[in-house]
């Protein structure tokens, strides 16, 4: 029988219980409902809120009524029998909730899965090239790394190594380790790819010990893995950036793969960075963390250098090929996508019965719409983008907002017929290469590619199998996966996150480049990677070429860096001290969008008077107001503080008290981030 909740007068005999119940709103506190049926903190509940029927969390319980002035509703539902978290879970909720500006609701709902009810999980079918699934022999730097590791119950260490020098195999023994001394496992990684990947060698490992939590798992399949986890039915999770919330008991290690990657960091409410919640929980807990990549952020050298984290390195390739030779070829002057040279190395690989991979970070057909009469550019109407041109489904889109339209036969604005595309995306590279290269069998992976489910286990699987020659995508072919019959990679465009207003533009961009000429040669010497730029000379990218070929004998590079690496990260170290950026200073970044520029613009002035106000007598520079590089975005105008600081405690704290202090019109939200990773 339906409840109508607060028109009902309880049965006098029944106990009535009354809860604290947050939901997943900005308003930063908690609301009493009471309740006929038993429950307990750590549960959800469905309940009346201003005309809505919402789904909250429990976090305290009473028998006693409290004494309030106001009528107090009744909870519709109760979802769960059992609570979803204990108290100190939820002092774990608080604490990320407080460091990142965020309400308990909101960082909750972030934190725990939000089906009404459980389901099994399916298999997964991955790609499993990289990842053994049953243990190797181990290297002597593996063995090094792995006893490194593991010498003491907590710390935090580096696996710092080349492409294809072991890191996910020491990162295994590292777990299970761990586990073998009663404690559980967090393993994180930064792309859905790669959670299968890992996920699958993990299962054949570890068996039903492992539970996996990603997105592409329904959200009942999540809270599922959620309740085996609460059980301790399992002791180990894999996944994405929100495993490291996973309720382990007892955790003893937490692994961050490929630390550097953006996708760590979330974009909404609480924004959170999984490196930093990891070290929290690791601190709380006593627990080990260990970090890896072939990319350390610069943040992460930086600490490695100066003693803050233990660096373990792995210098040597193990499945016998060395690393690539690397070529950089300006654009300047060449017509269409691919280069002679590409297109010459592309269908000599093909000839000698091997596989290629072709890599840019730009989806779609092209890049914009140019009118060569009057210089229009066709944007968003919504946002301060350029549109892009989707030739498959013939629409220009934004990459933003998601709005579409047709594209135009004329300029819009001057009528003349001198109009086209310009620049170049996945789609139009592919359309390119079947064009180029006709007997060649073509596949592409990018988001545009996978959005049907069990697309992109299959494309990896066919590429895998030897059944596609030439493999094309954004970052999903940049880092992780490992292919026996891939010989050469081509970066068809290194340039498209080079010239950003972003202080992190070079480091994405070295980056990038390294990772993606790891996929080369992995099995075989004689790998080769070509890199297409219009700035051939420019600095993050020569390192990059240097770096990843790494001209030095690798049988004595023992536990060193190589010389391109050294000088890139010193020289961005450097600079970012000149500019006091991060790693030497902390950021704070207030956002303020609404439709009305005006709205925004005072606001933001409003706040940024009362921040410097509040900031007096603080190491500390306030940067701004001023327009956002993405300036509107779904017709929401946007305006940017940034603060600087080298006292971060003092920093938040005033912050705080000023949010608390001032309220924004109606109209104009404030988005707080802290440690952003972009500027955008």
């Amino acid at each position: 029988m339906k409840k109508t909740a607060a028109k009902k007068t309880p049965d006098p005999s029944s106990p009535i219980y009354y809860a604290e119940v947050v939901f997943n709103i900005p308003a930063d506190r908690s609301f009493t409902y009471a309740s006929a049926q038993p429950l307990c903190p750590g549960c959800r509940v469905i309940a009346p809120f201003h005309g809505r029927t919402l789904a909250g969390f429990v976090t305290d319980v009473s028998a006693a009524a409290p004494s309030v002035n106001f009528e107090i509703k009744s909870v519709k539902r109760v979802l769960d029998a059992q609570p979803l978290f204990d108290a100190a879970y939820l002092d774990f909720a608080r604490w990320v909730a407080s460091m990142y500006f965020a309400s308990l609701g909101e960082t909750l709902s972030a934190m725990i899965p939000g089906a009404r009810r459980e389901s099994g999980v399916s298999g997964i079918a991955v790609d499993q090239e990289d990842v053994a699934e049953t243990p190797l022999n181990l290297s002597d730097q593996q063995n090094e790394a792995v006893e490194s590791i593991l010498s003491g119950r907590g710390g935090m260490s580096y696996l710092f190594g080349i492409t294809g020098s072991g890191k996910t195999e020491v990162f295994l023994r590292a777990a299970a380790g761990t586990l073998a001394e009663g404690r559980s496992v967090i393993y994180l990684v930064p792309e859905i790819a790669l959670t299968g990947q890992v996920a699958g060698a993990i299962r054949s490992r570890f068996g039903k010990g492992a539970a996996i939590l990603h997105s592409r798992l329904t959200p009942s399949q999540r809270l599922a893995e959620w309740r085996r986890i609460m059980r301790g039915e399992a002791q180990l999770v894999v996944g994405a950036r929100s495993a490291v919330f996973a309720p382990l008991a007892n955790l003893g290690l937490i692994i961050l793969d490929e630390e550097h990657e953006g996708s760590y960091k979330s974009g909404a409410s609480p924004r959170y960075h999984a490196r930093q919640v990891a070290m929290r929980r690791c601190s709380l807990c006593g627990a080990r963390l260990v970090m890896g990549s072939a990319t350390p952020s610069v943040e992460a050298f930086h600490l490695m250098r100066t003693g803050g984290l233990k660096e373990v390195r792995l210098s040597r390739r193990l499945a016998g090929g060395g690393l690539p030779r690397v070529e950089i070829i300006n654009l300047a002057g060449q017509d269409g996508a691919f280069s002679l040279r590409l297109k010459e190395a592309v269908l000599a690989e093909w000839k000698a019965g091997r596989q290629s991979i072709l890599f840019l970070n730009r989806r779609g057909f092209s890049h914009f719409f140019h009118c060569n009469s009057c210089g229009y550019e066709m944007k968003c109407k919504n946002c301060s983008v350029g549109l892009t041109y989707h030739k498959k489904r013939g629409r220009m889109v934004c990459h933003y907002c998601g709005y579409t339209t047709k594209p135009a036969d004329t300029c819009p604005e001057c009528g003349s017929l001198d109009v086209g595309f310009f620049g170049f995306g996945t789609e139009k590279i592919e359309e390119e290469a079947r064009r180029v290269f006709p007997e060649l069998r073509v596949a592409r992976l990018d988001t545009d590619a996978v959005k049907a489910k069990g697309n992109l286990e299959q494309t990896l699987a066919d590429f895998r199998e030897g059944r596609i020659d030439l493999l094309l995508g954004t970052q999903m072919v940049a880092k992780g996966l490992n292919f026996r019959g891939v010989n050469l990679v081509g970066i068809v465009l290194a340039d498209t996150g080079l010239h950003l207003p972003d202080f992190r533009a070079l480091e994405r961009t070295f980056a990038l480049i390294v990772q993606v000429s790891g996929r080369a040669g992995r099995f075989s010497e004689g790998g080769r990677v070509i890199v297409q730029t219009y700035s051939p000379d420019n600095a993050a990218i020569r390192s990059a070429a240097a770096a990843a070929a790494n001209t030095e004998n690798q049988a004595d590079a023992g536990n060193s860096v190589n010389a391109a690496m050294e000088d890139f990260y010193r020289n961005e170290l450097e600079v970012r001290k000149a500019l006091m950026f991060p790693p030497f200073s902390r950021l704070f970044r207030l956002v303020f969008r609404g439709k009305s520029l005006a709205g925004v613009s005072s606001s933001a002035s409003y706040y940024a008077r009362a921040v410097n106000e509040k900031l007096k007598g603080l190491p500390a520079c306030v940067l701004g107001p001023c327009e956002c590089p993405l300036a509107v975005i779904s017709g929401n105008h946007r305006y940017q503080l940034l603060v600087r600081t080298t006292a971060f405690g003092g920093v938040h704290a005033a912050l705080k008290q000023v949010l608390q202090d001032m309220k924004t019109p109606q109209g104009v939200y404030l988005e707080i981030d802290v440690d952003p990773v972009s500027l955008l």
